[in-house]
């Protein structure tokens, strides 16, 4: 029983201190929370269990960026990880998580550091390139519910507006969750347990996107973007040590 508890106390710091980081940012919830729970409980519920929080957190910043999404952009995205979403899902329920962890973060780390010296696109990319990088997000997030790093990295590397890239990134997380977890719960991956952890977690997800959102409204664009850039290498660099050590 004492573990169990000590379990749910990990998964709301980590919840918290994620939320707080999804309102400032648009993104990175899912990492942080999943590699908090996964200190405390599998991977098999955790994944579902974030998927869930991460639905109520887009949900929760709608309305704050309705005006600012790039919906041509988003259209070709969310065709790209549709379709990649249920090989995501089946590799999650059937392959070792470390190989796939280790290739995830050394290929977000290695565009975070590329995009921090400088690169950057002159144009929105066309359709056939952002339907490569829906799939690549589609399969990252039904195997280990981190499926938004290359859309964010697409997004910073566009000539867009930081408000711009910041609604459409969260839109993003909204579509492909629902189809991720849509997929989860039919193969049976979402349990009495996960809703029932999912419950627990609501406060401390409402409070910390809300704090992390008035963060967001006092900052600079210039700022934001390499605040944003260090995160990403961060939370890349932790999850490719916890998957070698």
């Amino acid at each position: 029983m004492g573990s169990e508890w000590f379990a749910v106390v990990v998964a709301l710091v980590a919840v918290l201190t994620a939320a707080v980081i999804r309102g400032y940012s648009g993104f990175g919830f899912a990492m942080v929370a999943v590699t908090g729970m996964s200190l405390v409980m599998p991977p098999v519920l955790a994944v579902p269990l974030v998927l869930i929080l991460e639905v109520v957190a887009s949900i929760q910043l709608l309305p704050q960026v309705w005006r600012d999404i790039s919906w041509a952009s988003l259209r070709c995205l969310f065709v790209g990880s549709m379709a990649a979403i249920p090989l995501g899902v089946f590799l999650l329920s059937s392959l070792p998580e470390v190989p796939m962890r280790v290739g995830i973060s050394m290929l977000v780390l290695g565009t975070a550091i590329l995009l921090a010296r400088g690169f950057a696109l002159k144009r929105m990319p066309g359709c056939s390139f952002t339907l490569f990088v829906g799939v690549l997000c589609g399969v990252f997030n039904g195997a280990a519910a981190i499926g938004g790093p290359p859309a964010v990295l697409f997004y910073l590397s566009s000539p867009a507006a930081v408000s711009v890239s910041r609604a459409s990134i969260i839109v993003y997380f909204l579509g492909i969750d629902l189809a991720t977890l849509g997929v989860a719960g039919y193969r049976q991956l979402v349990t009495v347990q996960t809703l029932a952890l999912a419950a627990a977690c609501l406060i401390p997800l409402v409070v910390g996107i809300a704090l992390g959102s008035r963060i967001f409204q006092r900052i600079d664009q210039v700022l934001f973007r390499r605040n944003v850039l260090w995160l990403l290498m961060a939370l890349a660099t932790a999850g490719l040590l916890r998957s070698l050590f």
